[in-house]
């Protein structure tokens, strides 16, 4: 189905093909970086959950369950190939008494996800890029002030990227790609060559245990998912540049799947080596001077030379993440002003007349992005408060995610499979993906311990709340007078005209405009059943 069946005009061009589609979504994940920025979820520094056992195993699971999701979206996102995704999704699959609010709803929490991903993305390359800092000089020690004052740089840096750059921004994927698979590498095949001799043995590397938190070891470990759910998330932004890629309802979902599973597959490895290379003192790493637990491994590994040139090739691949994000996000912003939904749409739903793209929601989210990194203030010691936009950034996409998918499963309005379609594992699958979904977002809204400091809170369910607040009064005191969902035209005349074009054959239009319908001569069709089939185009109402 292309953007015109779904009531759209195309506004963007498609600039991206498909293994450029699926290099904005593997990008974003950029397991090497990501490992990096999320380690001490199930190691070290803050809140050890674990030590090996999760790292390996809590990864493993994690990732075959979040697998779930992107096969539940991918879907989706081939029936309905637009930008406006998830929320117009939700509108079409919703019930019409609940639609136009749960689209309202599911794209405000879309947003809210989006902003947070960006600010921890951005967050995390702050701390790596001063990391190399640390591994030249153990005695470096940036201040808060400095860190946020980076953060906002690489922010706005990514920003006049994404908005001006995008031709440049999609034919730099695929080398992006290469970057990621090498650091993969490196860390796969390198570091325990480099480490030989060194090496833990199978039984720490598989069963080492340590928690020192003041949860239960069963509880621990589930908390140790945050590390490989922030990392293989945001993989919807592959819908949010759908009215960009080339053969979307093909590329889209194709994208999502693949960098899923390679996220997963590649991640596991990866941490197994961390977890052989690391040395057997946990708080030999967790104490180390330079602040950050991978690069103290790889300095052990490679030394300070080698370690370094590795760290800036993780810090270039943390950039190019951000800016990733950035990109589809803007997108999302894009087509949800589009239909009349954000504050001031009107003014947001443009395109720069000289970049091609909608440079104003690009600034909008890198706007809504920045506040967050002052959350550094609030604890600086411990930067848990900062901490908290980490799974901020997985609460609002997992209800976005969850919304859509519940209401084609449980509501059964129409769906129409698109290209790619898992068939009669489809509605199981999307079940499992619900439910998990529904248990992460309450695991990840308990606190690092069981008797946090004010400093030390879990802020994101605050944060989540206060946006569904705004979303719901913001609903009923001026959004439901006017926001009816996606604002969609029939353009079913429009495409006959062109399909008979095309064809050769007379165009037959409806005077009432409701329907058109071009009649070609049958064709035999091998595609379904290897039997042949009678194919008669017939083109009709567009909702």
């Amino acid at each position: 189905m292309g953007l015109e069946d779904l009531g759209y005009r195309p506004e963007l061009k498609r600039n991206f093909s498909k293994l450029e589609t699926f290099g904005v979504a593997f990008s974003i994940m950029g397991v090497v970086p990501s490992i990096a920025s999320t380690i001490w979820y199930n190691l070290l520094t803050y809140w050890p959950y674990g030590g090996p056992v999760s790292m390996v195993w809590g990864w493993l699971v994690a990732a075959g369950l979040i697998s779930f999701i992107g096969f539940a979206m991918a879907d989706l996102a081939s029936s309905m190939p637009t930008s406006g995704g998830l929320y117009y999704w939700t509108h079409r699959l919703a019930p019409p008494k609940y639609q136009n609010f749960l689209s309202w709803f599911v794209g405000y929490n879309s947003f809210l996800g989006n902003v947070a991903a960006i600010s921890s993305l951005g967050w995390a390359c702050s701390g790596m890029i001063f990391a190399c800092a640390s591994i030249a000089n153990e005695n470096f020690s940036p201040s808060i002030g400095a860190q946020v004052g980076l953060y906002i740089g690489i922010l706005v840096s990514c920003g006049i990227f994404c908005a001006y750059g995008t031709t440049l921004f999609a034919r730099l994927q695929t080398p992006s790609v290469v970057l990621n698979v090498a650091l993969a590498l490196v860390t796969i095949i390198g570091l325990p060559i480099a480490r030989r001799g060194e090496l833990n043995s199978a039984k720490f590397t598989f069963g080492g245990w340590e928690n020192l938190t003041s949860w239960p070891n069963g509880f621990a470990f589930l908390l140790s998912f945050m590390a490989p759910v922030w990392t293989i998330c945001s993989f919807d932004c592959a819908v949010s540049i759908s009215e960009e890629a080339s053969n979307a309802s093909i590329a889209v979902p194709a994208a999502i799947v693949g960098a899923i599973s390679s996220a997963g597959i590649l991640g596991t490895l990866i941490l197994i080596m961390i977890a052989l290379c690391m040395g057997p003192s946990v708080a030999a790493v967790n104490d180390s001077a330079i602040g950050q637990p991978l690069a103290y491994v790889y300095l052990m590994a490679f030394g300070q030379k080698g370690s370094l040139v590795i760290w800036a090739l993780i810090c270039v691949s943390q950039v190019s993440m951000t800016a990733s994000l950035i990109l589809p996000s803007s997108r999302q912003a894009f087509a949800f002003a589009r239909d009349g939904a954000l504050p001031f749409s009107q003014y947001f739903h443009h395109i720069d007349s000289w970049a091609g793209t909608p440079v104003r929601t690009v600034w909008l989210v890198i706007g809504a992005a920045i506040p967050l990194g002052f959350l550094g203030f609030a604890d600086p010691e411990n930067q848990a408060a900062i901490n908290a936009i980490f799974a901020l950034a997985i609460m609002g996409p997992y209800v976005a995610y969850g919304i859509p998918i519940f209401a084609r499963i449980f509501w059964k309005r129409t769906f129409i499979p698109g290209p790619w379609y898992l068939g009669r594992a489809s509605v199981p699958v999307a079940w499992v993906a619900v439910v998990w979904m529904v248990f992460a977002f309450i695991l990840f809204s308990f606190p690092g311990d069981k008797n946090p400091s004010p400093g030390e809170m879990n802020y994101a369910i605050v944060v989540t709340a206060g946006v569904w607040l705004f979303a719901t009064v913001f609903w009923y005191t001026s959004g439901r007078h006017y926001f009816t969902g996606p604002r969609t035209e029939d353009l079913s005349d429009e495409i006959a005209a062109d399909f008979a074009t095309k064809a050769g054959v007379e165009h037959t239009q409806d005077p009432n405009k409701t329907s058109a319908t071009v009649t070609v001569q049958p064709v035999d069709d091998d595609s379904d059943d290897g039997k042949g089939k009678d194919v008669l185009r017939d083109i009709g109402e567009v909702n």
